[in-house]
């Protein structure tokens, strides 16, 4: 059971390094077989700050596929400010919705933070405070959600649930390359921008305003 006890902020270097070594320790050797006396010593900290500042090893397994998770957020919300802002013209709609989805395929989906998630998410899948806890469940597809309805406001778009027409187009594009061919690299696979182009095509189908 996670700890209840209040926790200190304390230091941000110190904190980072904790993080940073629990992360890679439990990369390595698991999270079973590491010790909260080995997270300290690689963090050069001693054992009792590392319970000051998470409490007890389960909730600092949270906090590292939390910070984890972030840095992939900042990917995404910077790769929709630059491909799907300020679209005012329905006609090059197709193409900025192409450009996102194989952005996000490279640069995140591809990315050595996103396989580190992943690892950490199905390996430690026992230990984190909810059996279905994903970090990363629901802001990625807020943002897109939020930038679908600024699309509908803008008269591009006919969305009456912003969040669901998220859901469905991340399923139609870098979705359908996940479960279809276990990857969304298209420097390596030339298969996976044509699935990508014709989901965001099904996508406007769907939604274009007519």
């Amino acid at each position: 059971m996670a700890t209840t006890k209040t926790l200190r902020e304390g230091s941000t270097q110190k904190r980072t390094a904790i993080l940073s070594a629990a992360r890679e320790l439990f990369l390595a050797d698991g999270f079973d077989r590491t010790s909260v006396d080995a997270i300290a010593a690689r963090a050069a900290v001693s054992k009792r700050t590392v319970y000051d500042y998470f409490g007890d090893k389960q909730t600092l397994l949270k906090a590292v596929v939390d910070a984890v998770g972030e840095s992939l957020i900042t990917t995404i919300r910077r790769t929709l400010d630059d491909t799907l802002t300020d679209r005012t013209e329905a006609s090059g709609l197709e193409d900025a919705l192409v450009s996102f989805s194989m952005r996000i395929a490279t640069d995140m989906l591809d990315s050595a933070e996103y396989a580190t998630l992943r690892r950490l998410v199905r390996a430690k899948y026992s230990h984190l405070p909810h059996r279905d806890y994903n970090s990363m469940a629901d802001t990625p597809d807020e943002a897109l959600a939020e930038r679908f309805a600024a699309f509908a406001s803008a008269g591009l778009l006919d969305v009456p649930d912003p969040r669901l027409a998220a859901d469905q187009f991340i399923a139609l594009t870098f979705g359908v390359a996940l479960d279809r061919l276990g990857s969304a690299n298209a420097a390596e696979d030339a298969r996976v921008r044509p699935l990508v182009v014709e989901g965001v095509r099904t996508f406007l189908r769907a939604y274009r305003t007519t």
